[in-house]
């Protein structure tokens, strides 16, 4: 299980990928899915598949994840699935009665060629779908992309419910991106505060962070609606935030319905939160109040206070790409130097923008696109870090160097929280300067010899 013997002589791999930066496309479809109100995420593959899926997400999020398939068999796995999914989603609808149905591909189905667009537009005119609902569906075969490009493509199925009427809502369109529920929630708040009206999609607060009342909804309370995603085509703009999750689906409504839209950095930290507050002011033509300001402030304040502890230390950062370039830039504006940056997910523009961020570190900085994590403790073991901030699985390296672990992205299987306490905005950004100090802290505690163990902080 342990990792002791990963040698330190790195070579190239063309053929082979050992421990996984990523994890496969369906998941992040399922979970954008989830994000729309009374949806029901629906797996056009085998039973095995979707429960995986189902299983990654309720592990990381503690919360029991719905989903339906279309249960292949050794004949629709040979001949096609197309009456397994006109079945399934006169099933759906008969029996769970849903808003959406939202399908998402397999390896099997893809391999095969189903054509989900033909089957949809077959079960509409077979009368399988009830008036005022709906089916939304897109391609994700896991052998290509990662659980991110997933997650995009089902968001860029949600902008075919958006219609334009040509007579603008005054509301704002905002993709955040994946990032938790109470990043979601904390996007929300901030856009209250400046009293822009905004559609969040998807939206997964109040879904997959929701309370324990001793009931159980089916479909909770949470999530954006299918009229929010109808007027979505009347929006007077789109913030994307992130290149990979959410870029492609902000330009295809764009394309669709005219919705000007501006692509930025997930809010980690203090520059990205201010370049997405800054656009959100302008594009609704607004101020910024000044709980923000002060909210900044306080940020400001702790960046300052705690500038030491963070000074020259090198980190090693896995995850997925739009929140590794915000982290980065996060970490080298406190002084820090991220060293090494792996991402499973492929994108040349990725180690591009990493290197264009780290221009101003005084050493060699290792970036990969589609790299994995035996590449990531390879580069450790030859240049030791001070910090290793990687989801759950980054654990079995933290503790074969013995380096001081902040769990961050997805998934996180061995800890709670991460779905109730934001990251994003200023607000976010004290959590995570929390995290980091305490972190480094409790390591300068555990090694100090007794004659400097002393109160210093």
């Amino acid at each position: 299980m342990l990792l002791r013997h990963t040698p330190k002589e790195v070579m190239d791999r063309h053929a082979v990928t050992i421990n996984p930066a990523k994890t496969c496309q369906p998941i992040g479809a399922m979970y954008a899915a989830l994000g729309i109100h009374g949806c029901l995420p629906h797996s056009h593959g085998s039973q095995g598949c979707c429960a995986y899926h189902r299983s990654a997400l309720t592990r990381h999020y503690k919360e029991p994840v719905s989903a339906s398939t279309s249960s292949f068999t050794e004949g629709a796995s040979v001949f096609g699935g197309q009456s397994n999914l006109l079945q399934a989603i006169e099933n759906i609808f008969t029996i769970y009665d849903p808003e959406v149905i939202a399908v998402h591909t397999t390896c099997l189905s893809e391999t095969i060629g189903d054509d989900i667009k033909q089957i949809r537009d077959k079960a509409s005119k077979q009368g399988l779908i009830p008036e005022g609902k709906h089916v939304i569906y897109c391609s994700t075969p896991s052998y290509v992309g990662s659980h991110v490009t997933g997650f995009s493509n089902m968001c860029k199925g949600m902008t075919e419910l958006s219609e334009s009427t040509g007579r603008k809502n005054g509301k704002v369109n905002v993709l955040p991106g994946w990032v938790e529920p109470s990043d979601m929630e904390e996007i929300k708040r901030l856009a209250g505060l400046m009293n822009v009206p905004i559609t969040l999609f998807p939206d997964t607060s109040g879904i997959l962070n929701g309370p324990l009342t001793g009931e159980y909804h089916m479909f909770p309370e949470g999530g954006v609606t299918v009229r929010e995603l109808i007027g979505a085509g009347d929006a007077i703009g789109t913030l994307a935030l992130g290149e990979w999750c959410s870029a492609d689906a902000a330009r295809h409504l764009d394309t669709k319905c005219k919705v000007p839209c501006k692509v930025l950095d997930i809010p980690f930290g203090l520059a990205a939160t201010d370049r997405f507050i800054d656009t959100l002011r302008t594009v609704a033509g607004t101020s910024v109040p000044d709980d923000i300001n002060r909210e900044r402030g306080q940020l400001v304040d702790m960046m300052s206070d705690t500038a030491q502890y963070y000074y020259h230390k090198k980190v090693a950062l896995c995850g997925d790409p739009d929140q590794l370039i915000s982290m980065v830039e996060f970490l080298v504006s406190i002084d820090m130097w991220p060293v090494h940056i792996v991402t499973g997910t492929p994108g040349k523009k990725f180690e591009k923008r990493i290197k264009e961020l780290t221009a101003g570190i005084p050493c060699e900085v290792n970036v990969r696109a589609a790299g994995d994590m035996f590449l990531l403790h390879q580069w450790i073991k030859n240049e030791p870090v001070d910090l290793l901030i990687s989801n759950t699985y980054g654990k079995y390296i933290a503790r074969d160097e013995d380096i001081p672990f902040l769990r961050f992205g997805f998934p996180i299987l061995d800890r709670v929280g991460h779905q109730y306490f934001p990251n994003v905005g200023y607000k976010g950004g004290l959590r995570l300067l929390e995290r980091i100090l305490g972190l480094l802290l409790d390591r300068k505690d555990r090694d100090d010899p007794e004659t400097t163990f002393e109160l210093t902080l």
